[in-house]
């Protein structure tokens, strides 16, 4: 009896970084992310940026990362989100999900 998922655990993680604009700062949405990324299961941190947009890294199972982009789509309920960028990322995402200082 072959296990393929034991052999391949490394590709069952995805780990990205991604920037959501609009009016995303000022509406709870990095706390919002703090307890959804946690309900997930992921890894990684979530903070804002001086531009205004706020930016966070996602590391865990491929579906939780990607049902996190869903809902970081829609964000917290006085959110208006009107972009997000997605990019690839090998850094690493600490032992939890963490809400870091403005960069």
């Amino acid at each position: 009896m072959s296990t393929p998922q034991a052999s391949s655990d490394s590709s069952s993680t995805k780990t990205e970084r991604v920037v959501i604009k609009g009016r995303v700062q000022g509406v709870w949405y990095r706390n919002w992310t703090v307890d959804n990324a946690t309900q997930l299961g992921l890894k990684g941190w979530v903070r804002n940026r001086k531009d205004g947009s706020v930016e966070a890294l996602f590391s865990g199972s491929p579906d939780a990362v990607q049902e996190m982009e869903q809902r970081c789509r829609r964000g917290p309920p006085d959110a208006v989100v009107t972009g997000l960028e997605i990019f690839p990322c090998d850094d690493d995402p600490g032992t939890g999900f963490q809400r870091k200082p403005t960069a």
